[in-house]
């Protein structure tokens, strides 16, 4: 786990560029169906379209190690963190909803 922390810590360095008027978040996806937990980094300057890179996939499919990733992420970096498909799943240690709606309900 910690070679993927640091493999994800890296990629993000290579990505964050600080430009102006640009906006970067992370994306985590849960892939049931492969069983991984998928990394992006996404970014989008004013008027251009969205552009979103592959980080790392991570295939050890256990709540608890991605909360894990997930807080040491959080320390690392102050970038936002969007979730996608764990809508109804809830973090092990804190016992907090990840994704309380699917994107794009209201």
């Amino acid at each position: 786990m910690n070679n993927d922390l640091k493999l994800i810590e890296q990629r993000i360095d290579e990505q964050f560029q600080r430009k102006s008027r640009t906006m970067y978040w992370l994306e985590v996806v849960d892939d049931v169906y492969d069983q991984t937990y998928n990394f992006f980094m996404c970014h989008q300057k004013k008027g251009e379209p969205l552009r979103s890179v592959p980080l790392h996939s991570l295939t050890d499919h256990d709540l608890a190690s991605l909360e894990t990733i997930i807080a040491a992420l959080q320390h690392y970096t102050q970038l936002t963190i969007h979730y996608f498909g764990f809508v109804g799943q809830e973090w092990p240690g804190s016992h907090r909803i990840i994704q309380k709606k699917r994107h794009g309900e209201e």
